[in-house]
Order: structure tokens, then sequence, then C-alpha cells
């Protein structure tokens, strides 16, 4: 089995795996953000640390708009075509064709909601969802039609998937759940059962980079073949072999970005590793709960992938 063999594979339970497959993202330098630049950077850090599938980041953030100051402004928002995307596609075809055949690619996307949060900031797309949902709801509608043309490229392009980012469902972002039920979920499983639909690998991601979760029951339902979320839930820290039955799919995860793998020895890093590895779930890709740190070192990602390798 090559490395793609076994990413594609990891659903299937009766299929054994040659050892346990691990990945790690993290943002480049602007200069490496769109086209060849990116193809390059992409495929040097991917042969540098030995991952088990290319995962593209995405870095056509949404301009901002400052003229969104109200709940009834969002019906301003703009539609983009593929010209606003041209660069971060340039970048997946390059890495399609440069890699396609030997391992699996997956291309981030963030939710709507994250996109509108790039528009007008977190806090004032969070305060008009509090305060007049009905009124933001087209300008989550125009953005998720932006990204589903998005979605639809990459997936002409043919990437094996999407690393598809999620938030809004944390403890405390609204005021009452149906917000997230009503103007947040539909728009995100909009973009992530296109994804199901034409492609075999899908990674769900319940992103805690702005707040906490307490519960992770509205995202149950999600698609995705593979979860990847924080493992700490209200006051408690779940185990990765939890989180894989909750989700009823494998999981990614175990590390903390910001902990042992980004500040630990060599053999620190070997020991966290092998802990977390050993109280995962049968089918799981060891990672992060999320983006590591641009300044990591990809030599403590190259030591923590190659140790889970041996397993």
């Amino acid at each position: 089995m090559n490395k793609r063999d076994v990413i594609l594979g990891l659903a299937d339970a009766s299929r054994s795996l040659p050892y346990v497959p691990a990945a790690f993202f993290l943002h480049f330098p602007a200069a490496f953000h769109f086209g060849q630049a990116a193809v390059d950077k992409h495929l040097e850090y991917f042969r540098y640390t030995g991952m088990d599938f290319v995962k593209i980041q995405y870095e056509r953030t949404f301009s901002s708009l400052p003229q969104i100051q109200t709940p009834a402004d969002w019906i301003e928002m703009p539609h983009y075509g593929r010209d606003f995307f041209e660069g971060q596609l340039d970048a997946v075809k390059g890495l399609v064709q440069a890699v396609g055949r030997e391992v699996a690619v997956v291309m981030t996307l963030y939710s709507p909601f994250m996109c509108a949060g790039q528009v007008a900031g977190q806090a004032l797309v969070t305060d008009h969802l509090n305060r007049e949902p009905e009124k933001v709801r087209k300008g989550i509608e125009i953005i998720t039609d932006s990204l589903l043309g998005f979605v639809r490229e990459c997936i002409q392009l043919g990437v094996d998937g999407f690393y598809t980012s999620t938030q809004g469902g944390e403890a405390g972002r609204f005021v009452g759940a149906n917000i997230f039920a009503e103007y947040i979920k539909p728009f995100d499983l909009v973009l992530m059962e296109e994804a199901n639909r034409a492609c075999p690998f899908n990674i769900l991601h319940v992103c805690d980079y702005h707040l906490d979760y307490d519960s992770f029951s509205p995202f149950l339902d999600y698609p995705g073949t593979v979860v990847n979320c924080p493992l700490k839930l209200g006051e408690r820290r779940l185990t990765s072999k939890e989180v894989s039955e909750l989700f009823k799919r494998p999981y990614m995860g175990g590390l903390d970005r910001k902990g042992i793998l980004t500040n630990g020895t060599p053999e620190q890093i070997r020991q966290a590793v092998n802990a977390v590895i050993k109280q995962a779930p049968p089918r799981f890709i060891l990672g992060a709960d999320c983006t590591v740190p641009s300044e990591i070192s990809w030599d403590n990602l190259r030591i923590a992938i190659e140790t889970a390798h041996a397993q």
C-alpha cells in the first residue's frame, strides 16, 4: 500500500493498515500562498515531514468590507467568481498534477460563517446574527454560493477531498442554539454535501480557534470520512476513542498544537506520540487539534510522523 492507498482505505474496517498515518498543517508566508510558489512550498513541506497526504492551505481570504456595519448591510455582500480564486486554484491544479497518483490531495475549506468573519470581523457578524439573523442570511447565502463555485472548481481539478472547517457552535457564541441550527449549519452542509458526493476522503474539522465547546451534538450528522476536533469538551477531556465512537468515524488528532509538539525535545515528542497512539482508536490519523504555529520546527513534525509510522 502506498500513502494514497492508506488514506483512502482508512474508513474501510476490513482493511488492515501497515502503519499509523500522520499529518500536520501550517500556514506558509505570504510569498507562498498562490500559484507555483505555493505548489513548491507545499511539496517541500510534504516531502520533508513525510506526512501521509497533501493538505492545501486555503489563503484566498474574503476582502474586508468596512461598509457592513448593520445587519441590513449584508445584502450588499458581493458574489465572487472563478477569477477571485484564480491563484488558489492554480496551486490546487499544480499540486494535483505533481502528486495526485502518489498521495491524496485535500483542499482546505472554511465555512461561510468563518468567511463572513473575514468580511466584517467575528465579533460583528456574531452580534448581527444575535440581533437580526434574517437580515444576515442573504450575505451568508451569497458567500456560500461563491464558495460552492470554488468547491466545484477544485473537484474538477481532481482533489480527493476537503478539510472542511466549521465554527459557530461554540459555547456562549450565540444567544440561542437556533442561530447555529438555522443560519450556519444549513450553509455548512451545502458545501460539505457537495464535497461528500464527489470526493472519497473528506475531513470534518470542528475548530476551537476562538472559543471552546460544551457539546459536539450539532456536528454529529455532518458528513466527513474523518473527524478532527479538540479533545476538550466543557470541563472534560475526551479520549480519541470516545470522539471516534461519538462521531462514528476515524479520528485525526491527539496532540496539542501548542504543547510538546512545539516546544518539546525529540525524545519528549516520541514519548508523547507513543502515548497518544496507545490510547487511539483502531482507525486513526496522528495530528494536532488545529493548524500548528507557523514558526514550529519542521524537524519536530518529522519526528512525530516517523514515530507514528514506526508503530
